[in-house]
């Protein structure tokens, strides 16, 4: 995440009208028609039914392209250059702007993300005092910190438990992922787009499953579900079945259709859990009244506030734990700071927003259902470009800090980072590996491979962020479901109600006090003050870490209450 995570807000369904802009879709400049499709998302108003919604779009002069039911979402093209204003007055309908995109996956995040880049002197092993699994496992310090090496010795997670990874997609030619990918139930939401991605590699433009152009969806991927297979690393829960949902385009936008689809199948095909470490753009905090906002910025907000409700509230109704990155913006949520950065696209389109915190959200973390996880480095500390905050943490998982361990030999190691699956195909794009599959120069401590006994060879690097943490937690909530959940009579494998998932991952995490003092600075690492950041609360449940750092041998280990 290079910002915030997408975390949703509330819950039932409400209806809006909102149109998003795909970039490079132009939009139309006669008063009434042009010989120019536009693309547009409209969401019904509440209470209104699909077939009322389709008529009020075909009478504003929109076709109906595409349509998800559930969560009353249309896909609408038109030539009139009215259409937007037309949908906003329809009654039925909230409101309606072009495609444009809502959220840009963490690969250009370089400032947090890969902050170690030209910068990092060695990798650090961390001894486990449990059996290494696999070649690569003595680097995880991550499932030492959470017992997910004891836990694997209890419950290794079962393959009836399906966890989807909402994400760019997944390289599943990795050894360590091929083994727990799931081709029956993975698909891809977002075809690419000319514009934004380049020219389709496939007739179809609809990339098939199992391939990752960016590269951030095969890193979180392995965290939760690596094979313990003897190659590569191990995930936190390597028996489960993992699910590419694939809601990011390959230029890293996240458009709203996509990821709202991706949600909704998530709950009509049963999958257990679902992990999302992305976050929306182009507006830091979605408003539904920012006096700085124009109307038509305003319904667009509304708009993506409503939909992922909406999408999050079904699929939690249907049996899916959803876990979602806090954010890398160093920042309460419950205290938002005032907002320069939006909207980010177009360019230079930014302005300062003041942010109230009763009517804006940050998504889809601060939506509903979601479970909201901050990151903590090695050393246990909150990492300082991880959000926090009483009202939207749940719990704290390792996420990785660079600048952990100041003043020792570790600060500033990519050991500090969570190492974790990566996609071949881009590290060459990179040029950190090159034709024939050999690391690059200078580039030995950043990406490592691996190969099996048949010559299959994975290739690992470092990350780190509110993205690597969630996959933690991820994990561990598909330990729980594999350790309890009961046999799915209508679908197969397991099943169990996201609320008792939740409530057995807050209980048994490790409870962790603030710091003292509670004012904590990052001063000495290098930080400016904007970085201090304040953790309220007790030892059971505070700004920090929630209701503590998650524990997966507990989880696995402690009967449910």
């Amino acid at each position: 995440m290079r910002r915030r995570l997408i975390a949703g807000a509330v819950a039932t369904a409400t209806g809006l009208a909102f149109l998003i802009t795909v970039p490079g879709i132009s939009a139309v400049a006669a008063p009434t028609a042009s010989t120019t499709t536009t693309e547009y998302t409209v969401v019904a108003e509440d209470g209104v039914s699909a077939e009322a919604a389709v008529q009020a779009i075909t009478a504003a002069g929109g076709t109906v392209v595409g349509r998800n039911d559930a969560v009353g979402m249309f896909q609408v093209t038109s030539q009139r250059a009215d259409f937007g204003a037309r949908a906003t007055a329809a009654t039925a309908l909230i409101g309606a702007s072009e495609r444009k995109a809502i959220g840009y996956a963490p690969k250009a995040d370089k400032l947090v993300e890969r902050e170690n880049l030209n910068s990092a002197t060695s990798s650090r092993k961390h001894p486990s005092k449990a059996a290494k699994l696999d070649p690569l496992d003595d680097k995880l310090w991550g499932l030492q910190m959470i017992r997910a090496d004891r836990a694997r010795k209890k419950e290794a997670g079962d393959r009836g438990v399906t966890v989807g990874v909402l994400d760019t997609g997944l390289d599943a030619s990795n050894p360590d992922l091929a083994p727990n990918f799931s081709t029956r139930l993975s698909r891809n939401f977002a075809p690419d787009l000319i514009d934004v991605d380049g020219p389709c590699e496939v007739a179809s433009c609809l990339d098939p499953v199992g391939t990752d152009d960016g590269g951030h969806g095969t890193h979180v991927a392995g965290t939760i579900g690596a094979a313990a297979n003897g190659s590569g690393v191990s995930g936190v829960a390597p028996g489960i079945t993992l699910v590419e949902l694939k809601g990011g385009q390959d230029s890293g936008y996240f458009f709203l259709e996509p990821v709202v689809n991706a949600l909704t199948y998530a709950g009509d095909v049963g999958l257990d859990v679902v992990n999302m470490s992305f976050y929306v753009d182009p507006w830091l905090y979605n408003c539904t009244d920012n006096p700085a906002d124009t109307a038509e910025e305003k319904a667009e907000q509304k708009a993506i506030i409503q939909g992922m409700k909406r999408a999050l509230t079904y699929a939690h109704r249907r049996g899916v734990t959803l876990v979602g990155a806090l954010g890398n913006n160093h920042e309460d949520l419950g205290k938002p700071r005032t907002d320069t950065s939006s909207p980010d696209y177009p360019a230079d389109a930014a302005k300062e927003r003041p942010i109230d915190n009763n009517t804006c959200w940050d998504l889809p973390v601060e939506g509903p259902h979601v479970i909201g996880v901050s990151s903590i480095g090695p050393s246990g500390q909150k990492a300082d470009y991880s959000n926090y905050g009483l009202e939207q943490i749940s719990v704290a998982a390792p996420g990785g800090w660079f600048r952990d361990g100041f003043g020792t030999p570790t600060s500033r190691t990519n050991g500090n980072m969570i190492l974790s699956s990566y996609p071949i195909k881009v590290l060459q794009e990179e040029g950190k590996v090159d034709a024939a599959g050999n690391v690059t120069a200078g580039n030995e401590e950043l990406v490592l491979k691996d190969c099996t006994k048949a010559g299959v060879c994975g290739y690992y690097t470092y990350l780190q962020g509110t993205s690597m943490a969630s996959p933690h937690a991820a994990g561990v909530a598909a330990l729980i479901a594999s350790k309890f959940g009961q046999r799915d009579r209508w679908r197969g494998g397991l099943t169990m109600s996201p609320t008792k998932v939740e409530t057995q991952l807050y209980r048994t995490a490790a409870k962790t006090a603030c710091p003292q003092p509670r004012l904590k600075s990052y001063v000495q690492e290098g930080r400016d003050t904007t970085f201090d950041a304040l953790c309220e609360g007790g030892t059971k449940f505070n700004g920090f870490y929630g209701h503590g750092v998650i524990d997966a041998y507990a989880a696995v280990t402690e009967r449910l209450r």
